[in-house]
């Protein structure tokens, strides 16, 4: 819907021809101007997860050089 548009004649005109009964749904209290842009559905690219034993692998190695730090502090 254009926003130079007011929303009233742009509602009677595209929406209540095809389901009558949508004007009383209208809560105006709650009504804004302006646009929301899905930047997920248009822009966002599916990557899969990586394979559980390369996380798990990286993990091992994580928790060895907190362990080797900590061994440190004990000398």
């Amino acid at each position: 819907m254009p926003l130079s548009e007011d929303v009233e004649p742009y509602f009677k005109r595209e929406v209540l021809p095809h389901a009558a009964d949508t004007w009383t749904w209208i809560d105006h209290d709650k009504t804004k101007v302006g646009y929301e842009i899905p930047f997920n559905r248009h822009f966002y690219v599916f990557k899969p997860p990586r394979p559980l034993a390369e996380i798990d692998a990286e993990l091992k190695g994580v928790a060895d050089q907190i362990l080797n730090m900590i061994g440190g502090l004990m000398k």
